[in-house]
């Protein structure tokens, strides 16, 4: 308009935009036995179970900040990569692994301390890198899983980049070597390549919602790529095809949900595991999974 000057913008806007991904909600993997999947995810990383679904004895929800682990009972699955996990307390980490590990004797159960993290192997396998809250790097989680990284063979990241900026419509960038693909406000699948083998993929799986849930639809079922149909609000797939050949790339199993899925965005209870009977402060029950304000 005539008479009215520029307003200049002060902030990188670019750093706010997530792209058609906007919930990275769970991992799910299988594992043989309750009692101890709740020792190592509930004793030893701290997590909390969810106090209102999957309360039985044949599946456990564990709540990590806005994300979950689902835990359903079956022959063991194995992600082929690494979670991150984001904690408030390294000191409290260590010792709540120390105190786990009564139960989890005989299990490939272990953590090695590292500078900057800690990685913890699960009863089964699984690989967890556990890091303090670092916004330079998490943004502002104080608990959550802020990426799954997933061993890619050489030479494939280039067509899982176009794989989810074309099909997907999910933005990737590479750092540190690795492909990084946002899925969630601070929250990423990360692909690194490996030369080592890798077992045949076992079904494990997670979950991502979507604005464009029709249009990715669309996308996938014109390529052979839809695995099952679910519900209205849900559909998943499981390969990774380079766009401009149809070649296999990768095999993860995606549960993909829409925005008005009931379960999209549901508040999660995460208890302070510091608090016990024996150290306990009214009030402090709770864990916020963010920063306070800075």
């Amino acid at each position: 308009m005539d008479g009215m000057s520029k307003v200049e913008c002060p902030f990188d806007r670019a750093q706010e935009t997530l792209g058609n991904s906007v919930e990275l909600q769970h991992v799910n993997l299988r594992v043989p036995d309750q009692a101890l999947a709740t020792a190592f995810y509930i004793t030893g990383l701290g997590l909390t179970r969810d106090p209102y679904l999957m309360t039985g004895l044949d599946n456990m929800w564990a709540n990590a900040g806005v994300s979950q682990f689902h835990l359903p009972t079956g022959p063991a699955q194995v992600l082929r990569g690494v979670v991150g996990l984001v904690t408030p307390s390294r000191e409290l980490l260590l010792h709540q692994l120390h105190r786990a590990r009564r139960w989890l004797e005989g299990t490939r159960f272990a953590f090695v301390e590292a500078e900057g993290h800690v990685d913890v192997t699960c009863p089964w396998g699984n690989r967890m890198r556990v890091h303090a809250p670092d916004a330079e790097r998490f943004g502002r989680i104080s608990l959550g899983i802020p990426y799954v990284q997933l061993d890619a063979a050489p030479g494939t990241l280039p067509g899982i980049a176009r794989f989810y900026d074309q099909v997907i419509g999910a933005p990737s960038a590479m750092r540190d070597g690795a492909l990084h693909v946002l899925v969630a406000p601070s929250q990423y699948l990360v692909y690194r390549e490996t030369d080592a083998p890798q077992p045949a993929f076992d079904g494990h799986h997670i979950q991502l919602a979507f604005a464009d849930f029709g249009g990715v639809h669309a996308r996938l079922a014109e390529r052979g790529l839809i695995s099952r149909e679910d519900s209205p609000h849900q559909y998943r797939f499981i390969d990774i095809v380079d766009p401009e050949d149809g070649r296999l790339l990768f095999q993860v199993e995606h549960e993909i949900r829409s925005m008005t899925h009931p379960l999209f965005r549901r508040p999660l209870v995460n208890r302070n595991p510091a608090i016990s009977n024996n150290l306990y402060a009214p009030g402090h029950e709770a864990l916020a999974p963010s920063m306070p304000p800075a």
